[in-house]
This record gives structure tokens, sequence and C-alpha cells, in this order.
């Protein structure tokens, strides 16, 4: 049985720590190999759980050191049909694997959970397509029918919600979130966002997440932003307007690259963790609702570790 579902408790005023940029930091850090940028199958080798658990304990225990939560999304960004048949995993694999990555959360949380640092389990879902280019956009009833396998198998497993992740335009959002309805269970959705503050498909943030609770009857639990840095969305995120206290979480690029610019990068700029924790410091102060935070492209333990200390306790804005 789920253990949060129904009472998600990042939906307080407690901080939740996230992790960083998996990815990134398995391909620059650790020379692997990720075909498709997909690190779920790792979770098929002895040697890539081992690592896996590792990058995910290492978080955990930060979290634990600050008296923190934290969120255990799940490695399946790419576990969805089309990402999957590329890498050879059909209807029956992807069930299989991400089954798997909710008990492997499990077992991390049955080892680090405690009182004052609860551990809620995402499953994650990332885009049909490439997260950084819209492509063909799907209609609200093709989004929801694609991301429903997924969605489906994490609502049966102890996934406390899904979340789907670097979320270029409104319409995919609004799929995922309605087959969470349909599969009763909690979803959060992750924005992404141009160095501008708009999506991909050129609409503002305001316009995408009023559009998206407005379609959804606001079923959505909350919304986050990542794959971004501070200052492309910073102007966005008005304050005083109404539609900013539905953001309840960051997971931000380490680097100031647009989007363009990291796709054709053979590099990695891993930015400045403590300029980069301030950052998230001065966010906070004024959204003081934005209460996950964590990293995405180019982050670390290290970035994570400033964002903690930096954001442990701010005075926020009411």
């Amino acid at each position: 049985m789920a253990k949060y579902r129904h009472n998600l408790p990042q939906l307080g005023d407690t901080v939740f720590l996230t992790d960083s940029g998996l990815e990134t930091t398995l391909v620059f850090h650790d020379g692997m190999d990720l075909p498709c940028f997909a690190s779920f199958p790792l979770l098929e080798r002895d040697a890539g759980r081992a690592r896996l658990r590792q990058y995910y304990e290492l978080h955990a225990r930060m979290a634990l050191d600050g008296n923190l939560g934290f969120i255990l999304e799940t490695v399946t960004w790419r576990a969805n049909a089309e990402w999957g048949e590329k890498l050879g995993y059909d209807a029956r694999d992807l069930v299989r694997v991400n089954r798997d990555s909710v008990d492997f959360m499990l077992d991390i949380r049955k080892r680090f959970e405690t009182p004052a640092s609860p551990m809620v389990i995402s499953g994650n879902l990332g885009p049909r397509g490439d997260g950084y280019d819209p492509g063909q956009l799907m209609g609200f009833l093709e989004a929801e029918d694609y991301h429903y396998a997924q969605v489906a198998t994490f609502a049966d497993t102890d996934a406390d919600l899904i979340a789907g992740f670097t979320m270029n335009n409104v319409n995919e959002a609004i799929g995922i979130i309605r087959a969470a309805r349909r599969a009763g269970i909690p979803a959060a959705i992750s924005f992404t966002v141009e160095t501008d503050g708009h999506l991909a498909t050129g609409q503002p943030l305001r316009d995408a997440i009023r559009q998206a609770d407005l379609e959804t009857g606001g079923y959505a639990a909350y919304y986050m932003l990542n794959c971004a840095h501070p200052t492309h969305f910073q102007d966005a995120l008005s304050k005083g307007e109404a539609w900013t206290k539905r953001i309840r979480g960051l997971r931000a690029n380490a680097s100031r690259r647009s989007h363009a610019e990291l796709d054709n990068s053979t590099d990695l700029d891993a930015g400045n963790p403590v300029e980069l924790g301030g950052q998230y410091r001065d966010l906070r102060k004024s959204f003081g609702h934005i209460t996950m935070l964590g990293g995405c492209c180019g982050t670390d333990h290290r970035h994570v570790g400033e964002i903690a200390r930096w954001c442990r306790r701010v005075e926020t804005a009411a």
C-alpha cells in the first residue's frame, strides 16, 4: 500500500530535497554510455543497481543530516513506449522495469526514512519526444492515452504519486494529469522553459499552468520547474500573482546555457554550486511555498548540498 498517496507530506511547510542531474552525473562524471539518455536499463545489471544505490543514498543522507524530507524519483524518465522501443523494451518489459524502479526506491526508503525526514516515492515520467523540442504536438486525449500505461503501472505499485518532468508543451502535461486522474494517483507536473521563461512552444509559463488547471479541474497536486537555470525563469515568477502559488518545486540546471547550447555541447558546464544555492535561497525568500529543491542537468551532490545549506532555514515571504 502506498504510504503517502492520500496525504503528501511535501504539501506542507517542510523543505524536501530531491536528487540532482542523474544522467549527466553518470555520463560526464562516471563516463557511462547511456543510450537515449536512459538510466532505467541500469536496474538490469548488478553494477548498475549498485551505482544507482550509491547515488541515491548519498542524496538521502544529505536530507537526513538536515532533518529535511526527500523525494525519491524513480529512474524511469525514458521508460515509456517510444523510448522503450528504441532501447529494445516492449510493453511487458516496461511494466516490469517501472515496477522494479518503485521497489528499488522502497528499499532505500526502508533503510533511510525517519520521522524527521519523510521520503516520498515519485513515479517519474518523461516526454514522449525530446525534452527540448516539442516536435509534433499531441492533443490532450492522445497524450493521455500514450502515457496512461506507465501511469497505471505506477498506480498499481506503492508509488505515492507520479511526476511528469521536462514538459515543454501544455498538451502533454494535460494528458499526463488526465491519465493520473483516470488511474487514481496524485500527479505533479514539472515544466521546462527557454531562456525567456516561456515554454518551447512560445507559451508563457503562467498561461501553461492556468490552462493545465482549467482543463483538468486543478487535479495536479502541484507544479515544478526543471531543466532551466534560475535566471531563465525568475522574471516569470511574478510576485503576487495567484498562479505562482501552484509552483512548489525547483530542479534547476547548473548551467546558464540555453537548451540549444546544451544539446550541442560536448562538455559539462557544472556552473557554481555555491552561487546556485544562493539563487535558490533568494527564490525561497520571495516564494516560501517552493519547498521541493534539487537539481537537473549538470548538477550533482555538491549542488544539492549547497541548496540544502542555503535553504534549510530561510525567512520566507508570506
